[in-house]
């Protein structure tokens, strides 16, 4: 360590200055590149992700040292990360000043996993090929991409696919591969252009790697020009009505009691209704009550009461608790005690189905949690943690749902020929994790719902980064995506990833239409992990072969 801050200490003479002020522009133009290629910069900015990795590929080539590689990778993150990320922390006046901190926390410390697969191709540059490490680094970066989503820290919002939506006939593969193969082939397309450009002044052998680079980009452009203009689009359909509420996230009584909040719900409800819709959705935590704990007798009530004299099927995020009897040998785990261990509870950030037929509830309860949001990392394994950190905004108050609920409802609509709808709920956040999504559309649901409340982060792109990730959602899986947002973006996605109906930000508004029903299995829903383990298996093994070579150095073998 000493012998680190040494060497930062080393003077510069004239030209080591210049060329260290040169490799910065570079870093910061790659930020820059990268970080406006997401939403909401519209089309065409989406192309520049395509070469927004350059100029850090000249910068680390030139570096020797692993720290001086890192270096580079965390200043061009570090851009990246305030550019798309800065809405994290709210900076609304009525914001809790813990989420302002964690906001702040999460642009510094995001941009260090990006050095995963920087780290990856230093291995592979010292220990392997250096002229071949590079092309690498595609299979580096998924599997950085991909070991993020399985983490409890997990936050795996800057996928480099992720950032594509607006670009829809590139994207149209990601039936095949994924919004992870769409990140691998953004890298590779990168990786073969700064090779033609490595090689300018070898005009002959920098044409193999440009012509790749520019095949595989219309190869890409082709196959979304063949599945858009050449897919059959299902005729069948159901009317759904969604309720946007526009409620102050901060302060929901703000617009009076329970009561009050149920009128307007209704209210908006009848209007669906009055418009044909079967199905109503509503957002998440649309009520901020436990309504079926079982202390709201005449709200749940009115509120069955309405469904049933309008033969209409409700899906709304609401918080859920269930209770326990202390003798009952099904309590959870991770149960919470009341009254001196007399019962036990759990509670969910929660999906529930309400039908006209039955007071019986088909529930759902939230599964991939935001980290510092709303579970503490690892507080499974070290529980003092959850006493350590706890803040105003509902932190450590969730359990993790442990089941992959698929709503079923009966439909007569003679728009479908089915008698059963068959619905992926989620809650949020979970909308960003391909995988986890495909697994539901494995176990037969026909339509992705997400419920989510995006009003915390005020007019910044957070909320319009969120639902075009849902986009990708779409086509991986041809499925249409509702989206049942508290103050917006409401949507319908329809299964070319093209959205069909769109609410402005904070209004409140309803909306009715129809929602295609598709039930085709694509490749990816069937083989949504092929990409990331295989680049996964690529990575352990360069990784093995530097520890391999340490060991033998180590004990001269």
């Amino acid at each position: 360590m000493k012998k680190f801050f040494k060497i930062l200490k080393l003077p510069l003479d004239p030209p080591e200055k210049k060329n260290r002020r040169k490799e910065r522009l570079l870093l910061v133009l790659s930020g820059v590149l990268l970080g406006i290629s997401f939403p909401p910069f519209p089309f065409p900015f989406q192309l520049l992700m395509f070469v927004g990795l350059i100029p850090l590929f000249i910068v680390i080539e030139k570096r020797d040292r692993l720290i001086a590689v890192n270096r580079a990778v965390y200043l061009t993150f570090f851009i990246v990360c305030l550019i798309t990320l800065y809405w994290v922390g709210s900076w609304q006046e009525t914001a809790d000043p813990f989420l302002m901190i964690s906001g702040v926390l999460l642009i510094f410390v995001n941009p260090v996993l990006f050095l995963i697969p920087s780290t990856l191709y230093y291995f592979a540059r010292k220990y392997l090929n250096a002229a071949a490490a590079i092309f690498f680094m595609p299979f580096f970066w998924v599997a950085y991409e991909y070991a993020y989503m399985l983490t409890d820290l997990s936050f795996p919002w800057l996928t480099l696919g992720n950032g594509l939506s607006y670009f829809t006939y590139f994207i149209q593969a990601a039936d095949i591969i994924g919004a992870l193969g769409l990140s691998l082939v953004v890298v590779l397309i990168n990786v073969l252009l700064y090779k033609a450009f490595h090689l300018r002044n070898q005009i002959k052998k920098a044409i193999i790697p440009k012509a790749a680079a520019v095949f595989i980009f219309g190869l890409m452009l082709a196959y979304g020009y063949f599945r858009i203009n050449g897919y059959n689009i299902s005729t069948e359909k159901i009317k759904v009505g969604i309720i946007q509420p526009d409620l102050d996230p901060w302060d929901k009584w703000a617009s009076g009691g329970i009561d009050s909040m149920m009128k307007l719900y209704l209210d908006l409800s009848q209007k669906a209704v009055d418009g044909g819709a079967e199905l109503l959705i509503w957002p998440e935590t649309a009520l901020p009550v436990y309504l079926f704990g079982g202390t709201y007798r005449s709200q749940v009530d009115e509120l069955f009461s309405f469904i049933r004299q309008n033969n209409v099927y409700l899906l709304t995020g609401m918080p859920d608790v269930i209770f326990y009897d202390r003798d009952d040998p099904s309590i959870p785990s991770d149960a919470k005690s009341g009254n001196n261990d007399d019962f036990f509870y759990t509670t969910y950030n929660a999906i529930l189905l309400l039908s006209p037929q039955t007071v019986n509830l088909q529930r759902y309860g939230k599964m991939k949690l935001v980290p510092f949001g709303e579970r503490v990392p690892y507080v499974d394994v070290f529980p003092f943690l959850g006493d350590l950190i706890r803040w105003g905004v509902g932190i450590t108050g969730w359990n993790v749902g442990k089941e992959k609920t698929i709503f079923t409802l009966p439909i007569s609509n003679t728009n479908s020929d089915r008698d059963t709808l068959r619905i992926n709920g989620l809650v949020c956040y979970e909308s960003i994790y391909p995988a986890f999504v495909s697994e539901f559309i494995n176990n037969g649901a026909d339509l992705i719902v997400v419920v989510t409340n995006d009003s915390w982060y005020g007019k910044s792109s957070g909320p319009y980064q969120h639902k075009e990730i849902a986009v990708l959602r779409a086509i991986e899986n041809r499925r249409t995506v509702i989206r049942a947002a508290n103050g917006g973006v409401s949507c319908i996605i329809n299964p070319l990833g093209i959205t069909e109906v769109e609410t402005e930000l904070f209004t409140q508004t309803v909306f009715t239409a129809d929602a295609v029903l598709q039930n085709e299995e694509t490749f990816f829903t069937q083989n949504s992990l092929l990409v990331p383990i295989a680049s996964s298996v690529i990575s352990v093994w360069v990784f093995g072969i530097f520890l391999l070579k340490k060991i033998k150095a180590k004990f001269k073998l």
